[in-house]
């Protein structure tokens, strides 16, 4: 659990973590230590997760440090509302709940089933950039009011490092997954010419029409005939 640190060291603290997301190797292994450091950094932190919204509504559990954030997810998705659910939908940076015990108004459907699961209070947090929203970064404690005002001072600042970081992260896979994508249709098409004995262009028709055909993605068709030789749909 992130005990309280001075100004100083907190700014240290989140200066190691921004470069420890930032070499990380993959989406995955950096959405997991954000969701390390959260814990480990902010006070009162007991429990952290990140989720996004999909379609609007649908929520996906992207990281999690315990099954409690999983159910906690769920449950907001059931309710359509909650702190994290309603910081990714409404584009909002932060919502906190200090006390869930008390009536909560604004979180009527959910709060009672986070008192369930045993949640205390919990803090929610946009992940945004300028290129877009990426989630919401969530915070939990079994006790009351265990977030101070310097607890959600430090979140804000962990998560804006994060977005930034996990921004980074899917723009680094995306342009991993189409320079592959990439060199797979050049294998493809390489294949076709010396089957046929056609031209580039005559090869480049062959796979278009053949992911017309049957309908599949023309870099799951070149995907297909690289590892089978075989192109889906030829005769």
């Amino acid at each position: 659990m992130g005990e309280q640190r001075s100004g100083e060291e907190l700014a240290v603290a989140v200066a190691r973590m921004s470069r420890t997301l930032l070499a990380q190797p993959s989406v995955q292994s950096t959405l997991d230590e954000i969701v390390r450091h959260a814990v480990d950094l902010v006070e009162g932190c007991e429990e952290a997760g990140v989720l996004e919204l999909d379609r609007g509504s649908e929520v996906r559990t992207l990281a999690a440090s315990s099954d409690l954030v999983i159910a906690s997810d769920r449950a907001q998705q059931d309710a359509g509302e909650g702190p994290c659910f309603d910081a990714a939908r409404r584009l909002h940076e932060a919502y906190r709940i200090a006390d869930m015990s008390e009536s909560q108004s604004r979180w009527a459907r959910y709060a009672p089933r986070a008192r369930e699961l045993g949640v205390g209070s919990m803090m929610g947090f946009l992940l945004w950039t300028e290129e877009g929203t990426l989630g919401a970064l969530d915070m939990y404690s079994s006790r009351p009011r265990a977030f101070t005002d310097s607890s959600e001072n430090a979140g804000w600042i962990l998560a804006s490092h994060a977005a930034v970081a996990l921004s980074s992260a899917r723009s680094t896979a995306q342009l991993h997954t189409a320079m592959a994508t990439r060199s797979e249709i050049g294998e493809a098409l390489g294949i076709i010419m010396e089957r046929y004995k056609v031209t580039g262009d005559q090869a480049w028709d062959v796979l278009k029409e053949s992911s017309q055909q049957q309908n599949i993605k023309l870099r799951d068709v070149a995907h297909t005939i690289v590892t089978t030789g075989e192109i889906p749909g030829a005769r």
